[in-house]
């Protein structure tokens, strides 16, 4: 017994001494402390992705299970051709024009005296601060075919009226121009900040070897810039798919249909039309769109940085 009793001690120090080595690691520090962030990602997004997965494999009841049905009934329906063409229409259109207006103001800020930014950048910002339904209803009312201001303009200049909203084409347009209003001051202060970044010195570096403004755009900016405007793209690629607040205020789908994008037709369907299932398939046709983009701009991304590294 005493032989026991002398080596229950030297049994349980190691226990406790590994215990609280475990607890002493900075690795177990960082766990801890993204702990609650790693439980709120999982309440949030891994628990509502699973579940829509499980929503758009049941009937119409949801009272049994029909696989790949919802999927394959969505893919031989005309109007579901066209949503998936106009979100593609909508979100690589606007991101193509929110990333070149974006661009633009960056560089005619990064050019105007430090003092003078401060105003501009925040009237700049302003129509991405304003919330995105008071400014999306406010177009609304200067594209109103009633109260249009635009075409108010027209009249006073003598050019006939445009129906805004009531064709397909000035509606498609309407909804690119409000989204890349509302977008472009985001991409504006991401690539100003990322000029802040580049070193002066290679601008003077170019200025000395003769390089022209085109230069020294091409082959100094550019390549330095080119891994924040890749992150930017995807970024705003996403939201741009998802969006609903645009498409919803300024034409509900309308004319007949035309001008859906995949979050206001799963809405139609899921929710106005209370086939819930049928919604979450065509929520779900975004992921296979936004995987594939995304594969090929961070694999650009992590290519860079490994030339970077290696040179």
């Amino acid at each position: 017994m005493s032989a026991a009793t002398a080596t229950l001690p030297t049994r349980i120090r190691p226990q406790a001494g590994r215990f609280t080595r475990i607890w002493r690691r900075r690795s177990t520090a960082a766990v801890l402390m993204c702990l609650p962030l790693i439980l709120l990602l999982l309440l949030l997004v891994v628990y509502p992705a699973a579940y829509a997965i499980y929503l758009a494999m049941l009937n119409k009841r949801m009272t049994a299970f029909v696989g790949m049905g919802n999927f394959v009934f969505l893919l031989k329906r005309a109007t579901f051709h066209l949503v998936i063409f106009q979100s593609c229409l909508f979100a690589v259109s606007a991101v193509i024009a929110k990333a070149s207006i974006g661009f633009t103001l960056a560089h005619l800020m990064h050019v105007i005296p430090p003092n003078r930014q401060r105003l501009l950048r925040g009237l700049l910002l302003i129509p991405w601060v304003v919330p995105l339904a008071l400014s999306t209803l406010g177009w609304w009312w200067l594209f109103d075919p009633s109260y249009s201001a635009f075409n108010w303009i027209l009249d006073g200049i003598g050019v006939p009226q445009v129906a805004w909203l009531g064709n397909t084409g000035w509606a498609r347009f309407s909804m690119i121009l409000v989204n890349t209003w509302y977008g472009s001051p985001f991409f504006m202060i991401m690539y100003l900040a990322a000029l802040k970044s580049v070193p002066h010195e290679l601008f003077e570096a170019a200025a000395i070897d003769g390089a022209s403004a085109w230069q020294k755009l091409r082959f100094v900016t550019l390549p330095m810039m080119r891994n924040i405007i890749s992150i930017t793209v995807l970024f705003s690629l996403i939201v741009t798919f998802a969006d609903f607040t645009i498409v919803r205020i300024l034409t509900a789908g309308g004319p007949q249909d035309t001008t859906h994008i995949f979050a206001t037709y799963a809405f139609e369907v899921g929710i106005q039309s209370g086939d819930i299932p049928l919604g979450a398939a065509v929520s779900l046709f975004m992921l296979p769109i936004l995987a594939v983009a995304s594969f090929f701009i961070l694999r650009g991304v992590m290519r860079r940085n490994r030339e970077m590294a290696a040179g």
